[in-house]
């Protein structure tokens, strides 16, 4: 029976939201209790970030896997040496200082085919026995912000608000929303301007959709969802209408991910209108979604709306300026 009791790996939080980045310093204490004079091999606390991603396509004889990866960082302190030390019979306590290492590291994450994962591990060992562990995850929030700016903005600007248009012959349609970079739990305001020459009705409809691409083996894998979605009334026929959604981002949402070779992760806001048996005409705005200790850091540029028409789509450029003034 092993006379270690209650292992206990306790770390002190930075913020509020108990997050890590870059840089800092993780402390903390390991204690235990000895319910008898105990030789221990050695006591170490670690921290490490991993990204794995793994997939199969197929199945039977043409099945096949796909797999990646790559470590960020590993940095460990020993708190008893290797050497061995005798430790008394009742409680013990070490402290330990861990720095993470500069550099660019993506912030955590977990989905249906991959996760990066920061984790401090405690670990005691002693001769002829197995070790005895015990692990903590880390919630590691990057501070890659100027990455993300420059993904999502290529282009410079002054504007305050992202402005989409679309325009055929019989519907127009201009959108605005009120902001590029927010945090779960806000509030997007999303305005359309609907001119509606047709002879049918339609519906305008806003969603937040979220998009993640796994790499590996030099293959991808998309998963694109609906996180959620907003409906508006009806536009008749022969009508014009000014619609606005205001619409909460969900508090659990994944944080924006462009700096992982492995896995990356984008949001972006959907205006468009639901007509019946015909095609459905949409405007898009790329949506950056950070922590709120980081949206006030966005960069300046303001992003242009994209098309998700998929190649050969007409370009923004083509289309006359929005009906609502910004």
């Amino acid at each position: 029976m092993s006379p270690i009791k209650d292992l206990h790996l306790v770390y002190e939080y930075l913020n509020e939201d108990g997050t890590f980045s870059e840089g800092d310093t993780i402390t903390g204490t390991v204690s235990f209790t000895l319910t008898e004079a105990t030789k221990v091999k050695g006591l170490m606390v670690k921290a490490k970030g991993d990204v794995n991603v793994h997939w199969t396509r197929g199945s039977g004889d043409s099945k096949k896997s796909y797999s990646a990866h790559e470590r960020y960082f590993k940095v460990k302190e020993y708190l008893i040496a290797e050497t061995g030390t005798d430790l008394p019979k009742g409680d013990h306590r070490f402290s330990f200082h861990l720095q993470i290492p500069q550099g660019d590291m993506p912030s955590s994450f977990k989905g249906i085919h991959g996760k990066i994962v920061y984790i401090l591990e405690a670990k005691m060992s002693r001769s002829w026995r197995w070790p005895t562990t015990v692990k903590e995850e880390l919630k590691f929030v990057s501070k890659n912000l100027l990455h993300l700016g420059q993904v999502m903005c290529p282009q410079s600007g002054s504007v305050d608000k992202e402005t989409g248009v679309f325009s055929k012959r019989l519907v127009q349609m201009s959108a605005t929303v009120d902001r590029k970079f927010c945090s779960p739990g806000d509030t997007i305001s999303i305005v359309a301007q609907i001119s509606n020459s047709s002879s049918k009705e339609m519906k305008p409809k806003f969603s937040l959709n979220q998009k993640v691409v796994y790499h590996a083996s030099g293959s991808t894998q998309t998963d694109d969802q609906c996180l959620c979605k907003m409906i508006g009334e009806v536009i008749t026929e022969k009508s014009e209408r000014t619609v606005t959604c205001q619409m909460e981002i969900p508090p659990d949402v994944l944080y924006a991910l462009h700096n992982c070779e492995h896995i990356s992760v984008e949001h972006y806001l959907k205006v468009y209108l639901d007509i019946s048996f015909a095609f459905d005409p949409e405007v898009v705005f790329p949506l950056g979604i950070v922590p709120s200790s980081m949206a006030s850091l966005q960069p300046d540029e303001a992003a242009e709306p994209y098309s998700a028409w998929g190649a050969g789509a007409p370009g923004y450029s083509y289309f006359p300026p929005p009906a609502v003034p910004m």
